[in-house]
């Protein structure tokens, strides 16, 4: 058996089941997409004379997945997105469980850090755990690198939210001792 023919479903229904299953997901990301722009539509002007409004950074990302949506519908159309889960010999990838787990403990350890940390180096750690449970490396020599890409990232987004267009996130950085420091000084 083939590479290629290993990659196709073994029956007829199993191959229209695997066919359908991308039109379902498109439809679904067209419908989240108009659910999305309805709910930018209801935000309130800003009452505040500014260049960038409360609506621009949310009707970015709808129209981002708009985009998607027709990208991916259009895909599945053409035939080029099939269901992998269909396909006949086909093995979840191993240590789902602990994937889940990085996955979750990354999410949950952001929301535990931000208030005593600030936003960056939490963020990094939630990137750190999601990086982990999509295979890289996080442990080791290749550590350094996974941590200055999750860093950068983090920092990035904090600067262009926070910084450039006022999402209160919070400080970049805190440190719980400082806080401590303050309040002995001021005692």
């Amino acid at each position: 058996m083939t590479a290629s023919a290993s990659k196709r479903p073994a029956s007829g229904a199993a191959r229209r089941r695997a066919r359908f299953t991308p039109w379902v997901l498109a439809m679904l990301l067209a419908a989240l997409a108009v659910a999305a722009a309805w709910q930018v539509t209801a935000i309130p002007e800003s009452m505040i004379q500014m260049a960038v409004g409360p609506v621009l950074v949310p009707g970015v990302v709808v129209g981002m997945l708009a985009v998607l949506a027709l990208a991916y519908g259009w895909s599945a159309w053409r035939g080029r997105q099939v269901d992998d889960s269909q396909i006949e010999d086909h093995e979840p990838l191993p240590g789902g469980d602990r994937r889940l787990l990085f996955l979750l403990g990354g999410g949950v350890l952001f929301m535990a850090l931000v208030q005593p940390l600030g936003f960056i180096v939490p963020a990094a750690l939630c990137g750190m755990g999601v990086a982990r449970a999509f295979d890289a490396p996080v442990i080791g020599r290749s550590a350094w690198r996974s941590a200055l890409i999750c860093l950068g990232i983090a920092a990035f987004f904090w600067f262009v939210l926070a910084y450039l267009l006022g999402v209160g996130l919070g400080p970049a950085l805190s440190w719980p001792w400082t806080d401590l420091a303050d309040a002995a000084a001021s005692a």
